[in-house]
C-alpha cells in the first residue's frame, strides 16, 4: 500500500510508537530506572529560575510582579494538567517534544506527492522550539557562575570573563555528562544534594525577614505599579512580554513529564511529579518575590537588580549571610543547569528517534543514556557562551519556549477532539471540558505572549535577540531536510536488503 494514504499507526501503535521510527529498529530504549520522587528531584531546579527575573520584573511592574507570578503558576497548572494527561496517553513519548511529534507526525499529510508532510514538520518544529527554550539555560547560568567567580575569587581576576565562563561551562557540562552517563539515578542523586544546598538556604533567607521584622507590607501595598503606568497598548504589550518571560520560568516544571520513558510507572509517576513540583513552585515563586519587595521596597530592589537576595541576607543574617547566599546561588545554578541539560538532551534524542534530526543523535550508550545528544547540546552551549550576554540569550530562548508551549496545547486539543485518539486509555485525565481551557491558554501563548515577548525584546535589547531567536528556530529547516533524506536512504537500503533476503526458486 501507499504509505502516504495510510497512517502508520494503529490503535495500539499510538501508545507504543511507530514501526517506522528509529526507536523500534534499535534494540535499545531509554531505561526505566526512576520513580516520581527522583523525577521531581531532577526537576527541582525549576523554582530557581526566578533568580534572574526578580529585579527585571520589579523594574517594569513593581509589586504587581507578585501577582504576575501567581497568575503564571496557575497558568502552569492549566497547561500541565493537559500535559499530564498526554503523558499517560503516550507513556513512551519524551514530554512535550514527544507528544507533538507522535500526534502530528503520525497523521497522513499528503503534499507534493508525499515528499513533504506538513504534520511531521510541525511536530518536529515544536520539539525543536522546546529544545531551544530549555537548552540555553546551560550557557546563561555558566556565564553567571563565571561572573560570580570572577568577582569573588581574586585568583580568577586576571582571567578574561568569557574565557573563565568557557572553562566553567566545560567543567560543569563535562562533569554532569559523566555523572548522568549511567542513567537518571545518578542525576536524581545529584538533584537531591543540590536541592538541599540551594533550596534550604533560599527558604531561610526568604523567611528570615518575616521573623526579624524587616518585612513591611506597606512596601507592597503602596507600590503596585510604576507612577507612569497607563493601560494603553504599549503597556499591555509589555505586560504580555513579562508574562511570556514569567512562563519561561514559572511554567517550566512541565520538564517532569519529559522523563516519561524513564519512569518505572509513567502513568502514575508523571502526574505525581508534575503536580508536586507545581505546588512547590507556587509557594517559592510567590514567597520569594513577596519577601524581596516587602523587605527592600521597590527602590531597594532596583538598586540591586541582579542579586537582591544578597542585601536581604546581609540585613537578616549578618555578614555570614553574604557567604551563604553565594553558596546558595552557585548551588542553585548547578541544579538548574542539570535540569535543563537532561531535558534538552532528551528533546534532541526524541527528535532524532522520530526522524526529525540526524540519526546519530538517537544513539544510546550501554546504560540506555542519550550521550550523543547530551554532547551535541553541550557543544551548542559552549558556542552560546561566546555571546557573553545572558539577558539576550534568555530573551531569544523565551521565543522558542512560547512557540513550543502553544503548539503542544493545540496538540492536546487535537488529541481530545480526534475520534480515534479520544478513545485511547487515559489513566490520568484532566477535568471535564479541559480541552476548552487548553485551547484558551494555547491562544494566549500564540499569538499574544509571542507578540509580547518580541515587543519587550525590541524595547530592552533592540531587534538583535529576536533575530537570533528566529534564526535558531529556522536552523531546523535544513536539519529537517537532511534528516528526511537520511530516512529515505535508510528505507531504500532496507528494501534492498529485504529483496536480497528473498530466496530465488531456480527450478522455475
Amino acid at each position: 500500500m501507499d504509505e502516504d494514504t495510510n497512517p502508520p499507526y494503529s490503535q495500539v501503535d499510538w501508545q507504543h510508537g511507530s514501526e517506522c521510527s528509529r526507536a523500534s529498529c534499535d534494540p535499545k530504549e531509554l531505561e526505566r530506572s526512576i520513580d516520581w520522587k527522583q523525577g521531581l528531584a531532577i526537576a527541582l531546579g525549576v523554582p530557581l529560575l526566578i533568580l534572574p527575573s526578580i529585579g527585571y520584573f520589579t523594574s517594569y511592574v513593581w509589586a504587581f510582579s507578585i501577582v504576575v507570578w501567581v497568575l503564571t503558576i496557575f497558568l502552569g497548572f492549566f497547561q500541565n494538567f493537559a500535559f499530564g494527561e498526554l503523558a499517560t496517553v503516550f507513556p513512551k513519548a519524551s514530554g512535550l517534544p514527544g507528544y507533538t511529534q507522535t500526534v502530528f507526525g503520525s497523521v497522513s499529510n499528503k503534499s507534493n506527492n508525499g515528499k513533504f508532510k506538513l504534520g511531521k514538520f510541525i511536530g518536529g518544529f515544536s520539539a525543536w522550539s522546546y529544545w531551544f527554550g530549555w537548552s540555553p539555560v546551560l550557557a546563561i547560568y555558566a556565564i553567571l557562575i563565571g561572573s560570580y567567580m570572577h568577582g569573588l575569587v581574586p585568583a580568577f581576576g586576571a582571567i578574561p570573563e568569557t574565557l573563565l565562563s568557557l572553562l566553567v561551562g566545560a567543567v560543569i557540562f563535562g562533569g554532569l555528562a559523566i555523572l548522568n552517563s549511567k542513567g537518571l539515578k545518578n542525576g536524581a542523586t545529584v538533584g537531591y544534594i543540590l536541592a538541599v544546598v540551594s533550596l534550604v538556604p533560599l527558604l531561610v533567607i526568604t523567611i528570615a525577614p518575616f521573623l526579624t521584622g524587616d518585612f513591611q507590607m506597606a512596601n507592597i501595598t503602596g507600590s503596585w505599579f510604576p507612577t507612569d503606568w497607563v493601560w494603553d497598548m504599549k503597556h499591555i504589550l509589555i505586560l504580555f512580554g513579562i508574562f511570556a518571560m514569567a512562563e519561561w520560568s514559572a511554567c517550566a516544571w512541565e520538564t517532569a513529564a519529559i522523563y516519561g520513558p524513564e519512569y518505572k510507572n509513567p502513568n502514575t509517576d508523571t502526574p505525581k511529579a508534575l503536580l508536586v513540583c507545581g505546588a512547590i513552585c507556587l509557594v517559592l515563586y510567590v514567597l520569594v518575590q513577596t519577601s524581596v519587595i516587602g523587605t527592600l521596597g521597590v527602590e531597594g530592589v532596583l538598586s540591586e537588580p541582579v542579586s537582591p537576595m544578597l542585601p536581604i541576607a546581609n540585613m537578616t543574617l549578618g555578614s555570614l549571610g553574604a557567604s551563604i547566599t553565594i553558596v546558595m546561588l552557585i548551588g542553585a545554578m548547578l541544579l538548574i543547569i542539570q535540569t535543563a541539560f537532561l531535558s534538552s538532551a532528551r528533546s534532541i534524542y526524541s527528535m532524532s528517534v522520530e526522524g526529525n534530526l540526524p540519526k546519530f543523535l538517537s544513539k544510546l550508550n550501554s546504560h540506555g543514556h542519550p550521550m550523543n545528544a547530551m554532547l551535541a547540546d553541550a557543544l551548542f552551549n559552549m558556542f552560546l557562551i561566546l555571546l557573553g550576554t545572558p539577558t539576550a540569550i534568555l530573551a531569544a530562548s523565551a521565543i522558542g519556549y512560547i512557540c513550543a508551549n502553544g503548539i503542544s496545547l493545540y496538540t492536546y486539543v487535537k488529541v481530545r477532539k480526534d475520534p480515534e485518539l479520544s478513545k485511547l486509555e487515559r489513566p490520568f485525565k484532566a477535568p471535564r471540558g479541559w480541552k476548552n481551557v487548553a485551547l484558551a491558554t494555547a491562544f494566549l501563548n500564540i499569538p499574544f505572549f509571542l507578540i509580547g515577548i518580541i515587543y519587550l525584546n525590541s524595547l530592552e535589547l533592540g531587534w538583535n535577540t529576536t533575530f537570533v531567536g528566529f534564526s535558531v528556530l529556522c536552523l531546523f529547516i535544513p536539519l529537517w531536510i537532511y534528516s528526511q533524506k537520511e530516512k529515505r536512504e535508510d528505507m531504500l537500503e532496507g528494501e534492498i536488503k529485504e529483496k536480497e533476503a528473498i530466496p530465488v526458486d531456480i527450478t522455475a
